[in-house]
């Protein structure tokens, strides 16, 4: 069976920039989860910059849809509130990494 849907978003790399969900998550395109490995991972360590402040979110859980291999995390209210990032914000993604389960 072929490719189906549409093309995707041509991010191989970070950092990169996202806009923030009305829900409080951000995606990671499926080209940067193959790319980085995070297929298998559940949990993952990110590291993200907004208005020129940088915060480390040590476990994220990466949420997965049925047919693709794009993810996406919900940055924590707590955070969103310090550093006042609203829906529809641009966020810069510095690092990803996936967090290993024990």
């Amino acid at each position: 069976m072929g490719k189906r849907g549409l093309k995707g978003l041509p991010i191989e790399s970070l950092p990169y920039r996202a806009k923030v969900y009305i829900n409080g998550q951000v995606l990671i395109p499926a080209r940067l989860v193959r790319k980085l490995k995070l297929e298998g991972c559940e949990y993952a360590s990110v590291v993200l910059k907004f208005k020129g402040k940088s915060i480390k979110l040590a476990k994220v859980k990466l949420l997965r849809t049925r047919f693709t291999s794009s993810r996406q995390f919900t940055i924590p209210k707590r955070v969103r509130e310090e550093l006042k990032v609203l829906p529809e914000s641009t966020i810069e993604i510095v690092d990803v990494k996936g967090v290993p389960e024990k």
